[in-house]
């Protein structure tokens, strides 16, 4: 089979390059191995993730926040059948959707796993080899598994295994503090189960704000959630349908299931980038440039083998971005408000520079201003006033450098933050725009206030200055 562009990969990154390149005129396949397109995302990672995110806040609104606001309703339990049903129903749609889209778009879906045999040519397991002008590899990423002893037994799962759980487990211990960590933590403890986070590194989600860290971890205890942090995990042992995992100087912990969630690694071996004369690197990935663009010229990478993000939405950009180069267009990738949603209890989104890169880059040429949920009415009419809204910027021209943001909805608003730093707004701009009250969004704009000295909702306010 001949075509202009052939993706190897239907995740997020594959099919929309599959779908921009035929929406520019090109003949496209995409060819994917498994039996549903969407990739990790739609079919093992964000979207089932996620609609269980939805259950765990239904279920903590009806017993937190129902009764204040004067809804009664008897006891709220959780049916994890149910839960599950609702789970997949949602992937199914999803993926279907894809399959639509590809359709409607005149994309050809070849199923089977592909490997290239040269730079010019892809052959399918099963199938007929595939020929093209131009290529986008999007072969995504692979749970990793330290060398632990005692990890290889069956109780202890990564994400996708535990998606695939029937029964709530009564304790889940989870290896790694980070974003999948901490999501399927804050799930389960609302679902019930007694969760304990072991994490080699001293605080939660390493690579965000400090402070959004220390409050995630400030609400986890709260919850219950006991956090190991600054302590690695050194064996762990079954013993019938329980574990034991050992931990930090001689500390142990028992468990009913264990999560494995260290991270994920680009999946770029087995798929013959040797052959194709594709350079890469198995930790890091595929090595491209802002285009997208590999060592070999007409071969593009997207997404999570290509090592920048492991993000569903900058795969979706990057897949764009590649399909519009390789069909003689010119794009590139801006990485400089990419917005990182985490889907906790509390929810973390931030967006731009953390606090402590900005002082790095500048200096004390930085002011920040910080605004509690607490003095927002909307959230205080929800009942969520957990959190607050961080806004940070240079003090010299104004210009706004970071947004983090910590409580209700927030992976919903921190859109406002990548549309400002997209259009290099400064921070009156944000302060002066006019918000619509009462609404959570206020925060953002009162932020803004608060780091210009201008704070209206709060009293005695000052202008953070900057840390020595």
């Amino acid at each position: 089979m001949d075509c202009d562009v052939a993706v190897l990969g239907g995740g997020p990154g594959g099919y929309t390059a599959a779908i921009r390149a035929a929406q520019l005129g090109a003949k496209v396949i995409c060819i994917e191995k498994e039996p549903e397109l969407g990739g990790t995302c739609l079919r093992i990672g964000c979207i089932p993730t996620k609609a269980w995110v939805q259950t765990a806040q239904f279920l903590h609104a009806a017993r937190d926040s129902f009764p204040k606001l004067g809804v009664t309703v008897s006891e709220p339990k959780l049916d994890f059948g149910a839960a599950n049903e609702w789970k997949a129903a949602v992937v199914k749609q999803m993926t279907s959707g894809v399959a639509s889209l590809f359709k409607a778009n005149g994309v050809e879906w070849v199923k089977g796993a592909g490997t290239f045999k040269d730079a010019n040519t892809i052959s399918v397991e099963g199938g007929e080899d595939v020929t093209f002008k131009s290529a986008v590899i999007a072969t995504g990423s692979f749970p990793m598994r330290p060398p632990i002893p005692g990890l290889e037994s069956d109780l202890c799962v990564d994400s996708t295994g535990l998606l695939a759980q029937t029964e709530v487990p009564k304790r889940l211990v989870i290896l790694g503090g980070g974003i999948i960590g901490c999501e399927f933590a804050s799930i389960f403890r609302t679902f019930g189960s007694e969760v304990t986070i072991i994490e080699m590194l001293d605080r939660l989600i390493p690579a965000e704000d400090e402070d959004a860290a220390k409050e995630l971890a400030k609400q986890f205890g709260k919850k219950g959630i006991t956090l190991q942090l600054g302590k690695q995990c050194t064996k762990v042992e079954q013993s019938g349908n329980a574990l034991t995992v050992f931990f930090g100087e001689g500390e142990q912990v028992e468990g009913d299931l264990m999560l494995v969630a260290v991270g994920r690694a680009p999946l770029v071996e087995g798929i013959g980038l040797e052959a194709a004369g594709v350079t890469f690197d198995k930790r890091k990935g595929i090595a491209t440039d802002d285009t997208r663009r590999t060592s070999v010229p007409h071969i593009y990478a997207v997404g999570d083998c290509a090592g920048y993000w492991q993000l569903a939405h900058t795969a979706f950009r990057e897949g764009e971005v590649a399909a519009e180069n390789a069909t003689g267009h010119d794009a590139t990738v801006d990485a400089r408000a990419v917005p990182r949603p985490i889907y906790t209890d509390p929810e973390v989104a931030a967006v731009g520079l953390t606090e402590a890169e900005a002082r790095e880059q500048y200096g004390d040429d930085v002011s920040v201003g910080t605004f509690p949920w607490v003095a927002n009415a909307r959230a205080v009419m929800q009942n969520e006033t957990v959190g607050w809204v961080k806004s940070i910027h240079e003090t010299r021209y104004g210009e706004l450098l970071g947004l983090v943001m910590v409580g209700p909805h927030v992976t919903d608003l921190i859109e406002a933050g990548v549309v400002a730093i997209d259009a290099e707004s400064t921070v009156e701009t944000v302060a002066d725009g006019i918000a619509a009250h009462p609404t959570l969004s206020e925060a953002i704009k009162e932020a803004g206030l608060v780091a210009l000295g201008r704070a209206i909702h709060l009293p005695n306010r000052k202008r953070t200055a900057a840390k020595a």
